[in-house]
């Protein structure tokens, strides 16, 4: 096969192959002879079937593959030879298009090669990790939180309205065109108002009521609801209001700590105290991670490939055009143009894209199995009682496993570069902290 260069511009690549009759010919014999001793034919015993009989009957299907095949082996011993690593799968067109059987093939690829990426030296490199200690006014906000979430429910004075918020015990049957329907009744059942827990416009008629009262409430069920046979019909239901009670929020002592697990309050303050911790340097990390990020981006330059650079701009130009369109679903849309801004967000995604990877190639960086198994397990959970479907699912999708596995390696990178570089921590406040994410998000 002849492989001649046609483009040599940066990081352009274009070549013309040329696969000649005879090598086509030679590989569709190879490939008969190899499945000749498992071919039967009427008339010819096992594996004796000639040759050219079998050429006559599978050589036109056979042609095709030995032609793919003839492409991808010299493909592989190019870029092996080359060392060039394609930034996007190489384009492979045949160019006499006219071709017909007897005929060489001309073939030509053309790929953007990955660019040659300079070597971080990460000792001069200078960070400041933030850190938050969790003070006895956090610790208390937090508790305060806890108790107002374990609140417990009292009886108003008697007589006193029923407010949105409240607790309304009460007894109620449903009715539909005058016959109650099955699941439509129950007695002395605790609702609270404005908790969505009933079909909307229930609660809010209740909103006023006292105890003692009996209420008739109208409404009319979603026409998407669960139970066809109630779905968009009007309902009415005779409710007897048996207690309204107001929220308390929880007492902070033993008590409380023990409904959350703890042996006493002071060891749930400790486990608070971790809480915070953990959640402060979780913050501290991505304020520090940005920090390098934008370091290497303003210390590191090399020539970008330009497929790569667009389809990430056509990517973020999408992303943003749908969170811009949230009643968008499908793909049925007009062309999104990108803009400068969109190709700039490219060009830095790509870089530090590119420059992460080849840093954790170079330092043999790898997810284990047991960080995929553990990062799936933690994104099953998002799908209670669908956790084998979706372990199935990754399993069988390359891509997704991609997706999960990406973050996963790109933060190894990063404590990589961490532990190299001059780190040096500084002690603020948890709102200096919160304005420091903050910034992040506007940038």
């Amino acid at each position: 096969m002849a492989v001649t260069e046609t483009l040599n511009e940066g990081l352009k690549r274009a070549y013309q192959l040329i696969i000649t009759a005879q090598e086509l010919d030679d590989k569709v014999s190879e490939k008969l002879t190899e499945a000749r001793p498992e071919i039967e034919m009427k008339g010819f015993r096992k594996g004796k079937v000639p040759l050219p009989l079998l050429r006559k009957q599978f050589g036109q299907r056979l042609l095709g593959e030995a032609m793919q095949e003839q492409i991808d082996a010299v493909m592989n011993a190019h870029f092996e030879e080359s060392g060039d690593r394609p930034a996007m799968q190489p384009q492979v067109k045949m160019t006499n298009e006219d071709w017909k059987e007897g005929d060489d093939v001309h073939v030509e690829m053309s790929y953007e090669k990955l660019p040659e990426i300079p070597e971080v030296d990460f000792s001069k490199i200078e960070l400041e990790r933030l850190v938050v200690k969790a003070g006895d006014a956090e610790i208390d906000e937090a508790l305060a939180s806890l108790a107002e979430n374990a609140q417990n429910f009292e009886d108003r004075k008697k007589g006193s309205k029923a407010k949105d918020g409240d607790q309304v015990v009460l007894d109620f049957t449903g009715r539909v065109d005058g016959e109650a329907f099955d699941g439509g009744a129950a007695e002395d059942f605790p609702l609270v108002l404005g908790s969505g827990q009933f079909i909307p416009g229930f609660e809010e008629q209740l909103v006023g009521v006292k105890a003692g009262e009996e209420k008739d409430v109208n409404v009319t069920f979603p026409a998407e609801y669960g139970a066809a046979e109630l779905a968009g019909k009007e309902a009415v239901f005779a409710c007897t209001i048996k207690a309204v009670k107001e929220p308390k929020a929880a007492a902070i002592d033993d008590e409380l700590a023990k409904r959350f697990g703890a042996e006493d309050l002071a060891q749930l303050k400790s486990q608070v105290a971790e809480r915070l911790e953990a959640e402060y340097t979780g913050a501290a990390r991505a304020v520090i991670k940005r920090a390098l990020l934008d370091n290497l981006d303003d210390s590191v330059s090399f020539e970008l490939p330009q497929m790569l650079v667009e389809a990430e701009a056509n990517q973020i130009a999408h992303q943003l055009w749908h969170d811009e369109h949230p009643e968008e679903h499908g793909h049925n849309h007009g062309e999104i143009e990108t803009t400068d801004e969109h190709t700039k967000l490219a060009e830095r995604r790509v870089k530090l894209g590119l420059l992460l990877a080849e840093i954790g190639r170079k330092a043999e960086v790898e997810v284990t199995d047991a960080e995929m198994t553990q990062a799936i397990m933690n994104q099953a959970r998002q799908y209670p009682g669908q956790e084998r479907a979706f372990f199935d699912f990754v399993n069988q999708n390359a891509e997704v496993r991609q997706q999960i596995q990406a973050p996963i390696f790109e933060d190894k990178v990063v404590d990589l570069i961490f532990d190299g570089a001059k780190v040096s921590e500084k002690e603020v406040s948890k709102d200096e902290l919160e304005k420091a994410v903050e910034a992040l998000d506007e940038e």
